[in-house]
């Protein structure tokens, strides 16, 4: 009986034993299978970006640890009414392997640009290597989003973003908005500023749309962003934006209205800073 009570014994260690050997094995799929977006987004190609040395006028060079790191930046299309054509670079760790996000920051982009231009400055190569999940976004009717008439109000706009975010399974993210995309951001915050970690106003159109209630009652930490010569839309905005009670905010010397143009180094640094105290 003794025998048989010790091979009983023997055969549950060895089934838990197997047990957490499989969980182990396992357990960064399911992890990362929990960060898939809906089917709706479709993942179209990818091309891959390299950190290096920066040459005059080029975006800022990663830390010395990452500078030769490869990232990927890989494009999709997310299905619906306009379709949204959107960039993502998925964070990666010193050795080039990818990891969970800290955080999801989502790119707008202005009247003049589109997500490419996140990619070539270096933005999203650059959140990626410091562990966020970089997302950004061709609004309808640029880059190859096509327009939509579909989009006359606040509340449509809102809705677009609502959607982007859900279908993306996008949570507690931070939105970064310069100038026209202000039209889309501004009500977002104002309706549903608890769903966002944080928020990057660069000298956005429309923050004359809402009144000093309306900004006080919102409690997103706010990075506001202009340049020293933007003394129209930078000045205007910062001056409504400066009543979110969570906010501060960084004037780029010697820079015009996009700003993160002409300081690219200055712009990033003030970004990471912020989202290290946000995460």
């Amino acid at each position: 009986m003794m025998m048989n009570f010790l091979r009983n014994r023997l055969v549950v260690l060895a089934l838990v034993l197997l047990a957490t050997v499989l969980l182990y094995l396992l357990l960064p799929a399911i992890r990362q299978g929990a960060m898939e977006p809906s089917p709706d987004a479709q993942r179209l190609s990818s091309r891959t970006q390299q950190l290096g040395g920066a040459q005059p006028g080029s975006p800022p060079p990663a830390p010395p640890q990452l500078a030769a790191l490869n990232v990927t930046v890989r494009t999709g299309q997310l299905a619906g009414d306009p379709p949204l054509f959107f960039r993502e670079a998925l964070p990666v760790d010193a050795a080039g392997r990818q990891i969970l996000p800290r955080l999801q920051v989502v790119l707008l982009h202005g009247q003049a640009f589109t997500s490419k231009n996140w990619e070539e400055l270096g933005t999203l190569a650059l959140l990626a290597t410091h562990g966020y999940q970089a997302l950004a976004l061709d609004l309808p009717g640029f880059g190859n989003s096509p327009d939509s008439d579909a989009l006359k109000t606040d509340q449509h706009r809102v809705a677009l973003l609502q959607h982007f975010l859900d279908a993306l399974g996008v949570r507690a993210p931070v939105l970064l908005s310069p100038s026209m995309s202000g039209r889309f951001s501004l009500p977002f915050l104002v309706q549903h500023g608890d769903q966002l970690r944080g928020f990057v106003p660069i000298a956005p159109v429309g923050t004359r749309s809402f009144s000093p209630q309306q900004y006080q009652a919102i409690q997103t930490p706010t990075l506001i962003v202009y340049g020293e010569q933007d003394t129209n839309l930078g000045a205007q905005s910062y001056k409504s934006l400066s009543q979110l009670p969570r906010s501060s905010a960084v004037r780029l010397e010697g820079a015009r209205h996009a700003c993160y143009l002409d300081k690219p180094r200055e712009f990033h640094e003030a970004l990471l800073d912020f989202l290290s105290k946000v995460q």
